[in-house]
Formats: C-alpha cells, structure tokens, sequence
C-alpha cells in the first residue's frame, strides 16, 4: 500500500487532501469521515462579527461559480468556544484560516489563537483587503505582503501558511517575500476576481457587482502559478483551484505543491474529499509510487527540440 503521507515544513499530514477554506462546513460529517482528511481547514473568521456582502452571493457559470460571500464571520470568541471544541473530536489537525484588514490587525488575532489548545496551524488569508493600502489585497504586493507576515511570525509560534491571491502580476515576488518573512508554506491560491451581468435585467448577477471565480476553468491557472512558485520557493507550496479528479490533484503535484485544498467541487460532490483520498491509492497503486511525496515536482519539462521539417 503506497504512503500518502506528505510533509509541509515539518507539519505532517496523513494525505495530501484537505479543503478550502469557506467550503466546509460541519454537515460534510453526515456524509464524509472526517478522520480521513489530511487536514481540516474550517472557514476564514475575523476577530469581530461580519454580516459579510448583500445577496445574491454566487452565482453559477460555465465551468466555474462567482462568489462574493464577504467574509462573514461569528468572531474569534465563538471559533475558540464552539468550533474548536467541535474538531477536537477528530484526528485530521485542525488549521485556522483567519481575516484581518491590517497587518496589526492580524498579528493580534494570530495572537489569540497562539495557545488555543486544538489549532494545529494557521491560515492567514491576505487575498483580503489591505485597509492601509486603499483595500488592494495585501498579497497583491511583495511589500505589503512583507509586512503582514513579518507581523504574523512575530505574533505566533504554529505553522503558518500564507493564502497568497492571483490577482497580481508577479506572484513569485509576492510567495518569495512571504518565505523571506518566515511563512512555513503558501496556498496557491484564493479566487481570480471576476463579473457576471444578467442580459434580461441588465444587473450585475452578484450583489457585491463583482466576486471571486472558482472552478475547473481556473485550474490552468492555478497550476502555471504553482509551477513557476515552485522554482524559486524552498518553503511547500498547498495548490488550489478547480481540483474535482484524481487527475487535478496529481496534475498540481507535479507541478510542485505538497498538498491541495478542494472548493468548489465539495457543493457540486460533497463527498469529493473521501473520493480523491481512495483516488490517489489507486494511483499510486496503478502506477507502483510508493510514496505520494515522490511525485512534488516531479514534472518533465524539458523544452522539445524544435521540429525540422524534412528537406523535400
């Protein structure tokens, strides 16, 4: 039986799988064991209440889903009182994805959950808007996103991954900076921003105008910028985007991330996760891998040599 264990920075996981953050919710338990996952990544919170953005939130496109949810949030004192006491009944480790609109703001709220007995990790998801910088996401920026992690290492001692966002023109830069400001691995990544117009209403078919574009048609994407993160990171790389098949997960491996987070999938096939778990045995079983970690990176991608045509 092949080993599906993988490594993040001395952070183990019994399997590469785990969702998204925002795409999990506690009645995935009525239809899933959640013992089975490598890890479980529970939805972003900031530290106060947050009603989130106007309805509608999502909305379904070819291939892909809109959303603007907005972060909607019962506040750090509920995720230390009722939600980490749920997930202590599990095996899989639990990993907070927290929200923050400062870099002060954030370092105080990775704070409080330094000693909070059941989070095994951090997940400091700076896709969100950076108030200080006329709310451009902090990981649109090297520097910006310097700043947050920098505050964010000083503030905790748990693993910490960086949830860096697409939305930005140099995504090496940004994923190196979050390395050099000690980040343990970055996910790669949150949503490509997005709209949608409805022809007979003429209105924007989100509420917030525009959203975050999740699904199968961003994992091209997804995966370029996991492969080009690859080569200049010496810190794991967690991929995400459009993974619903066995094949999208070994696809992001190879192109060099240790682990993968699944979203979109788990509404359209709630029992996604536990499907690609026993996926990935076959897999390695099929093609005799003994251990799925061989497989990080391991893409050939040797230029061709350019075709000649034959002298006629």
């Amino acid at each position: 039986m092949s080993d599906l264990s993988v490594n993040i920075n001395g952070f183990k996981l019994q399997n590469p799988i785990m969702p998204a953050s925002g795409t999990f919710d506690t009645a995935l338990g009525n239809l899933i064991d959640f013992n089975q996952l490598g890890a479980i990544v529970t939805k972003t919170f900031t530290a106060d209440k947050r009603a989130g953005n106007p309805t509608p939130r999502a909305c379904e496109l070819p291939n892909a889903m809109l959303n603007a949810i907005g972060i909607p949030s019962k506040g750090v004192n509920h995720y230390i009182t009722e939600t980490v006491p749920y997930y202590q009944q599990f095996s899989a480790p639990l990993v907070a994805s927290i929200s923050a609109n400062t870099a002060v703001d954030f370092a105080h709220l990775a704070k409080q959950l330094d000693a909070v007995k059941g989070i095994a990790a951090i997940e400091a998801n700076i896709s969100c808007p950076n108030i200080e910088e006329d709310g451009k996401a902090f990981a649109m920026q090297a520097d910006s996103t310097a700043k947050v992690v920098k505050a964010l290492r000083a503030a905790t001692k748990l693993p910490l991954w960086v949830k860096l966002t697409p939305n930005t023109g140099d995504i090496v830069s940004v994923a190196k900076m979050a390395e050099v400001e000690g980040a343990d691995a970055v996910v790669i990544g949150n949503t490509l921003l997005g709209m949608a117009i409805d022809i007979t209403t003429r209105r924007p078919k989100l509420g917030n105008i525009m959203g975050g574009l999740s699904g199968p048609a961003i994992k091209p994407i997804m995966i370029r910028m996991v492969y080009q993160c690859y080569k200049h990171l010496s810190i794991p790389i967690i991929g995400c985007g459009g993974i619903s098949s066995v094949d999208d997960v070994v696809e992001y491996l190879l192109a060099g991330s240790t682990a993968v987070q699944v979203g979109t999938a788990n509404f359209v096939e709630p029992t996604i996760m536990a499907n690609l778990i026993s996926g990935l045995e076959k897999y390695c079983d099929n093609y005799n891998i003994s251990r799925i970690a061989e497989l990080t990176g391991a893409i050939v991608d040797e230029k061709c040599t350019p075709f000649t045509a034959l002298p006629y």
